[in-house]
């Protein structure tokens, strides 16, 4: 067995939601030949996605989202299962990562699967020619969302798309404890520095930031947070972090994570009054939060190793981990979120998938939120391998929550 068919096999062990529905899968073959295409994190949870629709009877389609966020290895094992084909390397060029996203939509795929609207935008400025035959797309992040959005307002989106991001099983673990995990674990293992004492500053306060500023803060961290919403900014105060602007922050921080999905969040000014050491990385999609390119054209000399590019300015040095792309995936030993918590994304992921294929045709194009029902099932699903039970309401307590008559 090659490694990352080895990967593959070790996450399915902890993928028992997914597990349960490819075996319904398999039985009632509801995606029979129909293609999908795929432009995803290319590793061992996202290859049990690809598996389970394959055996649902479709003809899968994959690629990367992400240069460097791709497992060869994983990438390799996809070739050889039934039903699939990927396109996916690590390190890819421009022009090969966009040969790939053309090689998935060269399939004629029917429904897409996006992790940061790849797929989409591709085929709405590129293949526009594929729009009338697609049934519906799923999107799986919060920047691909509000892409998607703006099309939606602009009345661009030639079909129906699910923002699987925004629904409660989503981002209350894989946003919150995914990311607060993983972007922590690729942090720790690139530097190998301590986390207890240092003054980390967390750009962004949504599901993501306050995921990491509690598992920063159980670490010892002294957290700061930065926002743009008044809201999300007093939540964070109340929840006992500091609340400052960036200018401010910069001047303080040592370790700076940004999980905005926003552009141009730490630049030229934060980088002049940074204390030389600082260490910078990205939790976002894109790799538009640092100034990657100011850093590159000032800086005296850079010095790039495993995961960690040093820009001297004099006796000064700022770190950029994984050259400011998605760190918990682009580091070379990052693994992505924990299985657990992709198993429930990539549940929602699989049976929204089946729920376009049986309800897209009728959606008009436009963006809509993950069907409740899906929603709860993937939940019960998750109890159910625990083996946890839960309360339901007997008919007098329905009754009552349904009532606005009864009295008090």
């Amino acid at each position: 067995m090659n490694t990352g068919m080895a990967k593959i096999e070790w996450a399915r062990q902890y993928m028992p939601v997914l597990g349960a529905i490819a075996r319904t899968f398999r039985h009632e073959r509801p995606l029979e030949g129909l293609v999908i295409g795929m432009a995803l994190h290319v590793e061992a949870k996202t290859a049990n996605l690809a598996a389970a629709l394959a055996s649902a009877g479709a003809k899968v389609y994959i690629t990367g989202c992400n240069p460097l966020s791709t497992q060869d290895d994983v990438a390799l094992a996809l070739n050889s299962l039934e039903g699939v084909e990927c396109y996916a390397k690590r390190g890819a060029t421009t022009e090969e990562y966009y040969e790939a996203i053309d090689r998935v939509l060269d399939a004629g795929p029917v429904i897409t699967i996006d992790d940061g609207m790849d797929l989409i935008y591709r085929i709405h400025t590129r293949r526009t020619d594929l729009i009338p035959s697609i049934i519906g797309g799923c999107e799986e992040t919060t920047t691909g969302v509000h892409r998607l959005r703006a099309m939606a307002r602009e009345g661009k989106l030639g079909f129906p798309v699910i923002a699987v991001n925004d629904t409660p099983m989503k981002r209350f673990f894989d946003n919150v404890h995914g990311t607060g995990e993983s972007a922590l674990t690729a942090i720790m293992v690139t530097t190998n520095v301590q986390v207890a004492g240092k003054h980390v500053v967390i750009a962004g306060y949504g599901f993501c930031g306050r995921g990491l500023a509690h598992k920063l803060h159980g670490l010892g961290a002294r957290v700061t947070v930065t926002e743009i919403d008044p809201r999300r900014a007093l939540e964070a105060y109340m929840d006992g972090f500091s609340v400052m602007t960036m200018d401010e922050a910069a001047a303080v921080g040592e370790i700076f994570i940004t999980t905005t999905g926003n552009t141009s969040v730490i630049g030229k000014g934060h980088f002049s009054v940074m204390r030389s050491g600082a260490i910078l990385c990205n939790a976002g999609h894109f790799n538009v939060e640092i100034d990657i390119g100011w850093l590159e054209e000032h800086t005296d000399r850079v010095i790039r190793r495993d995961g960690i590019d040093s820009y001297y300015f004099g006796d000064r040095v700022i770190h950029v981990l994984a050259e400011g792309r998605l760190v918990n995936l682009a580091v070379p030993k990052g693994m992505g979120h924990p299985i657990e918590v992709m198993d429930l994304s990539f549940s929602l992921q699989a049976l929204c998938v089946r729920y376009l294929v049986e309800e897209g045709r009728g959606l008009l194009p436009g963006v809509y939120n993950v069907p409740e029902f899906i929603d709860e099932a993937v939940a019960t699903g998750k109890l159910n391998a625990l083996g946890l039970t839960i309360d339901s309401l007997t008919p007098e307590q329905k009754h009552y929550m349904e009532s606005w008559s009864e009295g008090t």
